[in-house]
């Protein structure tokens, strides 16, 4: 045990310092970034297509993942994601990043049991827990909701 405490002891000096209020700003800035030009996306589909304020922010997700599977593809959103960190993920945009990035390194296997057997392996366990999430929301409020 010692001789792990002093392995351990020795290399913290040869690890890089992280800067923490630098990584959490770039991921602040690129984040909401990514959340404002959904937000103009959205407003766009409402004035000038006159859609309905639930229809468009649909449609503005659809854009969104539409847009960051492009990015993916050109292997630009992968660049975005090394600067920005979590700033990049926590959206729909780093969701469809996910799934996209999958589907494209197993290409070479096929359609069927490269693609789409491997795109839901990154992004599945978010489907899955969005799914408990979402009925277990819903059944508390099924519950405690009065007639």
């Amino acid at each position: 045990m010692k001789l792990k405490d002093d392995y351990a002891n020795q290399i913290k000096k040869f690890h890089p310092k992280t800067n923490y209020m630098k990584n959490c700003l770039k991921a602040f800035l690129i984040g909401g970034s990514i959340c404002l030009f959904g937000q103009m996306i959205e407003n766009i589909y409402i004035q000038v297509f006159s859609l309905e304020k639930e229809v468009a922010g649909s449609v503005m997700m659809a854009t969104l993942i539409l847009f960051s599977s492009i990015l993916t593809g050109i292997g630009v959103y992968d660049k975005i994601g090394q600067f920005a960190g979590a700033g990049s993920i926590l959206t729909v945009a780093g969701f469809a990043n996910s799934m996209t990035s999958a589907a494209l390194e197993h290409k070479s296997e096929g359609f069927v049991l490269g693609v789409a057997a491997n795109m839901f392996k990154i992004a599945g366990s978010s489907i899955v827990f969005g799914i408990v999430f979402a009925y277990v929301v819903g059944f508390i409020r099924f519950v405690f909701t009065i007639p």
